[in-house]
Order: structure tokens, then C-alpha cells, then sequence
């Protein structure tokens, strides 16, 4: 039930079913409360029934007796902020991150919610690199060869005549303000020059918590310019965080009498004071300037290799990099549903939306169409690791369900934890 990566063995019954292998099925529960233990066992397809631990001593017992806990589903028939949907009752006391988390199953879906939404969106969606891309594909598909000396303006009049799909593409972007200019920066530019712009969400995204030093390990799939971005937010941190004999190693200032230490000082809160009104790129400069963090050399030629790139991610407000840097540190309540795995915390909060990912599908989970059974298998055992991440409470989100998904609801979790919170507001 826990098999939610591509990647693995996955599924063992086949190798159960020809001797290869011994089950040992885990029936006591020592994590969840009673009521999540009955949910669970509801959720299983592997007809594994699981109950408590008749270990007194176990995290979920107390006075020798199992934790009764709390589980709602709930919905509501508007779209709702989150700041609104998480101000009603039912979330009292869940302000401590350490305790409570926010299960979302894509980034996309955390970034507009965390607040990198922008920088987000550059990695995961540049209609350049877009289309760049399926002009790729197309000269492959069709073996069309290309000169040397073709600019990207020419590959793209001759393709779009020939290819709608393409020729989409790219009325959307001359049809966008902002997609335009982005259009004209490299119209000009060799065509076997911008092939070799790549980037995607996995230069920015990584859900492990590395230090810095292990992000400039070989193997780090975030980019160079991340990477020193990481940087300046660590030094930020130690000074932040009163870690001062940390944060003067990191400096790239020299300190050998007490005035250094005053203009460290003064050089710091200037760049404190510089976070809410600029950008990526005015803080990079400030910081080298300042002789706070210089910019390396990974970070001198990523510039000059990938200027695209960092022309378009320099022009994002620092602030949504420091939060996309508090999230992946584990400083939000925010987290996907993938990464929470092994995890455990007080509160949960699942969210019901599969943000677009054909892959799961959450209202399958309720309805079981017959013809997607890979859907519905993925999206269970997805469902049934965040749901049984919770030590005392669970809430489950789902946005407009229809009257099929809210009597199944009421079913698996009963009726009187089937709450619509548009009451409540």
C-alpha cells in the first residue's frame, strides 16, 4: 500500500504467489489513532487489516489504551482561499509546522500557496522553451535537417506553416506581451544555439534537504544559479539566527580587528534591508559587492552560458526565492504527498486535487471507474500513505465534489465527519 514511486520492486504477490519470498504481514498499528487505524483498514486493497499495538508503552497509546483521534472530510461547494479554508475551527491549534502538514499532491499546486509561483513557473512552463522543444521533436519525427547558419525567427516561420500544433504555440506567445519580448530576445539568435537552452522544474526543485555543501556534489540536479542562491539564503540564516562564528567563515570578508566586525555588521542589515524591495539579480550583485558571497566561477559561467535563463529568473522578487528556500528547508507546513513518506506528524491536512496530473485522478478514488484501474491503484496508495501520516488528527479537502463522491464519502469515513464548511463561513 506503500508503493507510490514508478521506480522499485512495487508490487511482491507474484513473488509471494511462486515461493520466492515469505510474507510477514504487520498487523499492530503504533502510529495512528483508532479512528485512522479504521480508515486505513477501509482504504487497504491488500485485505491486511491492521489494529493496535498491544504495546502499552506505544506512541498512540495512552493509560494503556488506544488513541481515539480525529478524522473529518470536508468540502465545500466554493473556490476557496486557503488562508480562509484553514481560519475556520476545525484548524485550531495547527500553526506549528514541526506538527502539522499541508499534503498537496504537485509543486505547482505549493507554489502559488507558498508563494514562488513566478520562479515556479519559469522552470516548469517558458513557452520559448516550449516550443523550442517541439520544433525539436517535429525536425526529428520528419528528419528535416537545418543549416548552421538558421536562425530561430527562420525555423519558426518555416515549421509553423507546415505543423498547427506548433503554429499554436506560437500565436500564444506573439499574442502575450511578456512571451513576446521573451520571443524577441532570441528570435536572432542561431538556432543550434538556443537547441542547447534546457531547463526544466528539476533544476529548481529538490525535494531533499541538502546542505549546502552536499547541493555542489556531483549528482544535484538544481542549477548553478540556484545553488548560489542557496548560498546567500544560508548566510542570511546563520546571521538571522545568531550563529555568528558559523557565519563569519561562510563571508567572503576578511576580519582582523574589532571595526571589521562593525562593518560586517553595517554590510549585512544593508542587504536585510534590500530583500523586500528587489530583485534576484540587484541581491546577487549587492552580495558580491559587499564581499558577502562572491560570484564563482559555476556561477560567472552558468551567467554566460545560460543567459536566458538568468535574465528572465534575475528580474524575480528575492522574496519568492527565500520562499521557495523556507519550503524546501522544511520551514512551511506545506509538503507533497510523495515526499511525506516514512513521515509522521500531529495534524494533516490532505488536499484533493490532483492539480492537472492525468496520472491520479482523487475522484476515482470514490467513483472506481472500471476502465482506469492503473489511475485508481496509483491514486489509493497515494491517498492511503498521507492518510495514515497523522498521530492524532486528519482532514481530507476536497473542492465541488458531486453527490456520487460526497455518499461515498460518508460511507468510508462516516457521516458525521462528512462536514461541508460552507457553514462555517
Amino acid at each position: 500500500m506503500q508503493s507510490i514511486y514508478d521506480n522499485g520492486i512495487g508490487d511482491l504477490q507474484k513473488y509471494i504467489n511462486d515461493g520466492k519470498i515469505k510474507e510477514v504481514i504487520k498487523k499492530q498499528n503504533r502510529r495512528n489513532p483508532q479512528k485512522i487505524i479504521n480508515l486505513a483498514n477501509k482504504l487497504r486493497s491488500d485485505n491486511v487489516v491492521q489494529e493496535p499495538s498491544n504495546d502499552s508503552n506505544a506512541p498512540n497509546m495512552l493509560n494503556g489504551k488506544i488513541i481515539e483521534g480525529d478524522i473529518k472530510f470536508i468540502y465545500s461547494n466554493n473556490i476557496l482561499d486557503f488562508n480562509e479554508l484553514k481560519g475556520i475551527s476545525i484548524f485550531d491549534n495547527w500553526s506549528n509546522t514541526e506538527t502539522s502538514k499541508e499534503l498537496n499532491l504537485t509543486h505547482r499546486l505549493i507554489a502559488h500557496k507558498a508563494g514562488f509561483e513566478d520562479l515556479y513557473d519559469i522552470y516548469d512552463k517558458d513557452p520559448i522553451i516550449e516550443l523550442k522543444n517541439s520544433i525539436i521533436s517535429y525536425l526529428n519525427k520528419n528528419r528535416k535537417e537545418i543549416n548552421d547558419s538558421d536562425i530561430f525567427e527562420t525555423i519558426v516561420n518555416d515549421i509553423i506553416k507546415e505543423d498547427s500544433n506548433i503554429n499554436n504555440k506560437y500565436q500564444k506567445i506573439i499574442n502575450n506581451c511578456d512571451n513576446k519580448l521573451l520571443f524577441e530576445e532570441l528570435k536572432d539568435e542561431l538556432f543550434t544555439d538556443v537547441k542547447k537552452i534546457y531547463f526544466t522544474k528539476d533544476s529548481l526543485i529538490d525535494d531533499k534537504k541538502n546542505t549546502v555543501e552536499e547541493e555542489n556534489k556531483k549528482g544535484s540536479k538544481r542549477d548553478d544559479l540556484i545553488k548560489h542562491l542557496f548560498k546567500i539564503q544560508e548566510i542570511i540564516d546563520l546571521y538571522n539566527n545568531k550563529n555568528y562564528n558559523e557565519f563569519i567563515n561562510k563571508v567572503n570578508f576578511n576580519i582582523t580587528k574589532i571595526e571589521d566586525k562593525i562593518m560586517l555588521k553595517e554590510k549585512i542589515n544593508q542587504v536585510l534591508l534590500s530583500f523586500e524591495q528587489n530583485n534576484i539579480g540587484f541581491i546577487i550583485d549587492l552580495m558580491d559587492k559587499l564581499n558577502l558571497c562572491y560570484k564563482d566561477d559555476k556561477l560567472v559561467h552558468f551567467i554566460k552560458n545560460n543567459k536566458y535563463l538568468y535574465n528572465r529568473v534575475k528580474n524575480i522578487e528575492y522574496q519568492q526565492f527565500q520562499n521557495l528556500y523556507n519550503y524546501l528547508e522544511g520551514c512551511s507546513p506545506l509538503s507533497t504527498q510523495h515526499k511525506v513518506k516514512g513521515t509522521e506528524y500531529d495534524n494533516v491536512l490532505v488536499i484533493l486535487d490532483n492539480g492537472k496530473w492525468n496520472q491520479y485522478n482523487f475522484e476515482y478514488l470514490f467513483t472506481k471507474p472500471k476502465d482506469k484501474e492503473s489511475i485508481v491503484k496509483r491514486t489509493e496508495k497515494i491517498f492511503y500513505v498521507c492518510c495514515t501520516r497523522a498521530k492524532k488528527r486528519l482532514v481530507v479537502y476536497y473542492c465541488n465534489p458531486s453527490e456520487l463522491v460526497i455518499n461515498k464519502a460518508k460511507e468510508i469515513f462516516e457521516e458525521e465527519n462528512v462536514i461541508n464548511i460552507d457553514t462555517y463561513l
